[in-house]
């Protein structure tokens, strides 16, 4: 279509050039004059200008649809900071070349060689620079909030306080646990999902592995029901950089910019997040901080699922998961019993509990 459009463009234009100019070139050719030159010439105008045309039309498809493939590619976000970068710059150069124009006969060359420099720099600048402009967005608006007394309804939520966007990464958002901590109300503030975690999600969900496909898809449910079930202040940022390629480590550059903290149960984000000064939220932190402190010398009640590593050893597990050792519980396995705490370990991966039988305890 597009094709054809320009065919008919370029006929178009040599048709109105050989009616305009047709009958002086051939005065200056000496052919004379006769009844249908104006026609023929229009015709001929036309045909040429449409063999040109049908000359350059591939190459320009070929470089209109580079064009329109990188566009339909570019964020929203750096889209809009280009073009209004390039119309800052026009603006700027529409109020300095009037003074150009009055140059002897290079002056209206100038003045379009500077409006052109002025809208390629407003672009250059406002894209390159995309991220910082867009971050101050939300202290603009808390700004005129609180000048007017209420925030305008702008689709963005501001953040008052430094540490109050949380923001989520993809780990956080798979583990499902987010959910249910923002329901009880421990998590406050405003929950900042970002564009490139959402991708990064997608692209989980439309695996060909069954178990990312159906882990991806679960966090696609999980920020469902944050973001419709639970009262949360939730948004979701469109934001990319795009000289960064780890999502980790864009993560970590927006929280800087926003202030915030990030919401994680990824050991290798958690130590990154504090060697780059990143406030961090580990739910895992959160999970062993709210486990039942348990002494030695206590008793509990478990149940001995299994048999241990070493010698007569049993394994049984509290309510929250801390798996216990029982030494000389081996023979218990699949019974009930009470025993008793002789020590606690704690580890990376969580709380330990070494017990052994109550009735051995008191058999010595």
């Amino acid at each position: 279509m597009i094709k054809l459009i320009l065919q008919i463009f370029f006929f178009a234009v040599g048709v109105t050039l050989g009616g305009a100019y047709g009958t002086q070139l051939l005065a200056l050719i000496h052919i004379p004059n006769f009844t249908w030159e104006s026609i023929l010439t229009s015709v001929l105008g036309g045909l040429i200008a449409l063999l040109i045309g049908t000359l350059l039309v591939e190459p320009f498809m070929r470089w209109f649809h580079w064009l329109e493939e990188r566009l339909i590619h570019t964020p929203l976000v750096d889209l809009l900071s280009g073009v209004v970068g390039m119309i800052v710059g026009l603006v700027v150069a529409f109020l300095i070349t009037p003074a150009l124009e009055h140059i002897p006969v290079v002056g209206v060359l100038i003045q379009f060689f500077v409006s052109i420099l002025f809208a390629y720099l407003g672009f250059s600048i406002f894209f390159s620079r995309r991220e910082e402009i867009f971050s101050l967005i939300p202290a603009i608006i808390r700004t005129r909030g609180d000048r007017s007394g209420k925030l305008q309804q702008s689709g963005v939520v501001p953040m008052n306080r430094a540490g109050e966007a949380k923001l989520l990464d993809t780990s956080v958002i798979i583990d499902g646990r987010i959910a249910d901590i923002v329901e009880t109300g421990f998590l406050d503030g405003v929950i900042v999902i970002p564009s490139f975690v959402l991708e990064e999600l997608q692209h989980i969900a439309d695996s060909s592995d069954v178990l990312k496909r159906n882990r991806g898809r679960r966090g696609l449910d999980i920020l469902n029901r944050v973001q419709k079930e639970l009262k949360v202040k939730v948004q979701v940022l469109e934001i990319d950089f795009e000289e960064i390629s780890e999502v980790d480590s864009k993560l970590v550059k927006l929280a800087k910019q926003l202030d915030g903290k990030v919401v994680t149960n990824d050991y290798n984000l958690n130590k990154v997040c504090e060697l780059q000064g990143v406030a961090v939220l580990n739910i895992n932190d959160l999970a062993n901080a709210v486990k039942p402190v348990v002494l030695p010398g206590e008793e509990i009640k478990v149940q001995v699922i299994k048999d241990g590593k070493e010698h007569n050893q049993g394994i049984g597990y509290l309510d929250d998961g801390t798996m216990i050792v029982i030494e000389g519980g081996r023979e218990y396995i699949g019974t009930r019993i009470d025993v008793l705490v002789t020590s606690v370990l704690q580890t990376s991966a969580g709380r330990m509990i070494f017990a052994k039988p109550k009735l051995l305890e008191r058999a010595l």
